[in-house]
């Protein structure tokens, strides 16, 4: 039930040795491709006037400025936590070593 099947192999496995053809070429000969009459088609260039330079400033800038809102709000909130914490600590040890003074 368990047992591994083998496979059967049809195609033989040793090294199959041909005998060598003296009337085909080792490498064939490739003809050039032909040069065609009509170039290639010129790709236009990116102007940038200078309102898109603007418009690209301000966006980068807008980025900058939301991400950097992002990262300090985040930074914030660890902050806040870490300060509650640290309250809620010593809270609890005064709580703790007034119970044992009495």
């Amino acid at each position: 039930m368990l047992r591994p099947r083998i496979p059967t192999n049809p195609l033989p496995t040793g090294i199959v040795t041909g005998t060598a053809r003296n009337d085909v070429p080792a490498v064939p000969h490739q003809s050039p491709a032909p040069m065609s009459a009509t170039p290639a088609p010129v790709r236009p260039t990116v102007q940038l006037t200078p309102g898109a330079v603007v418009a690209a400033i301000g966006g980068v800038t807008v980025v900058v400025l939301v991400v950097g809102a992002v990262l300090v709000s985040m930074l914030l909130a660890v902050a806040v936590t870490a300060a509650s914490l640290a309250i809620s600590a010593l809270i609890v040890r005064s709580l703790v070593a007034s119970q044992n003074h009495r």
